[in-house]
């Protein structure tokens, strides 16, 4: 008897509970690879996280985040991308599978080998075309962050910076740390 072909979100979640050093993606019909990420990219990651908040506007956003989750975008391939840190206006559902629930913004680390991930047509302009409002770049060793809103030109600045969200969140990116 033949064993059923596996989804590729199968192929994913399975990948991740194997502890294999690789994230998977799949995104319009090609799956992406990426390797685990260094302790500068979660530094990065993990100091940005921190300095999410609502702006103090009444948008009535919550600047709930959560890091490496999956999630299944609205296309007709079925794309599951999982961006470094996302960022909802209500508590996304607990689920053990890909979520269904578009993030108002989206935050990438760009890593040595991997920046057409992010920078690619199936980073940032993927994450538009599906509803993101806000999509921050940013390449730890440089300082420099590229800020994509839609119907907007792409900002490039400098850390350290503080942006403004268009879902009522700001986050900080700060200069690397002196050692």
């Amino acid at each position: 008897m033949a064993t059923p072909a596996m989804s590729i979100e199968e192929l994913i979640l399975q990948t991740d509970a194997s502890g294999a050093p690789v994230r998977l993606e799949y995104v319009r019909g090609r799956t992406r690879w990426e390797a685990s990420p260094s302790s500068r990219h979660q530094k990065a990651l993990q100091r940005i996280e921190r300095s999410v908040r609502p702006s103090g506007d009444a948008t009535g956003c919550a600047c709930f985040t959560l890091f490496d989750v999956l999630i299944r975008f609205p296309d007709p391939e079925g794309s599951i991308k999982r961006p470094d840190l996302a960022i909802f206006c209500e508590e996304p559902p607990d689920s053990d599978e890909a979520l269904n629930v578009v993030p108002v913004a989206v935050v990438e680390i760009l890593s040595p080998g991997y920046e057409d991930k992010d920078l690619g047509p199936d980073g940032a302009p993927f994450y538009l075309e599906h509803g993101v409002l806000d999509v921050v770049v940013v390449d730890p060793r440089s300082g420099a962050v590229f800020h994509f809103r839609p119907g907007h030109p792409p900002a490039t600045l400098q850390a350290p910076v503080t942006l403004f969200l268009s879902c009522g969140c700001t986050l900080e990116v700060s200069s690397q740390p002196a050692r």
